[in-house]
């Protein structure tokens, strides 16, 4: 499995942190040639499936997640999100955390990944490819110049 940690300081508050870092149909806007589809009118939970779709025509896969875990931050407590990733290619899990701080917030992203068609020789290779793309999105969606760190 591809392991990779990304962690960002914000100086916005956790919740606020929170709502835009679980925002998943907002993450496609950093992923080339990916949407995401969620559940409309529902609000997420535990149980709740989306489903982002990369590629472009019959060379696109799904990469379907569902939320095991589903803590937002409040009062001094961390918010704690745990997915599964159940697709036929893609496997793993994700993990997004928001701890509160006296500036802001400090959000930790992690993922293990595990895609079916690769060698395990891949793995760091997909590591640094996946530190880059979701370390670009955490960016974008916490409002923060690519690859800042305070």
């Amino acid at each position: 499995m591809a392991v990779f940690r990304i962690e960002r300081f914000t100086s916005l508050p956790a919740a606020e942190s929170w709502r835009r870092v679980t925002d998943w149909e907002r993450h496609a806007a950093q992923v080339p040639l990916t949407t995401i589809t969620v559940p409309m009118g529902l609000p997420t939970g535990v149980g709740t499936v989306f489903v982002a779709r990369t590629g472009v025509g019959p060379l696109a896969f799904d990469d379907p997640m569902e939320v095991v875990r589903w803590t937002p931050p409040a009062a001094g407590r961390a918010g704690l999100c745990r997915l599964e990733k159940r697709g036929s290619l893609v496997r793993g899990r994700a993990s997004i955390d928001v701890y509160p701080t006296d500036s802001g917030s400090h959000v930790v992203w992690v993922e293990e990944l595990g895609m079916r068609l690769l060698p395990r020789w891949c793995d760091p290779l997909i590591a640094g490819a996946g530190r880059r793309v979701f370390g670009r999105v955490l960016d974008s969606m916490l409002d923060r110049p690519a690859g800042h760190r305070p």
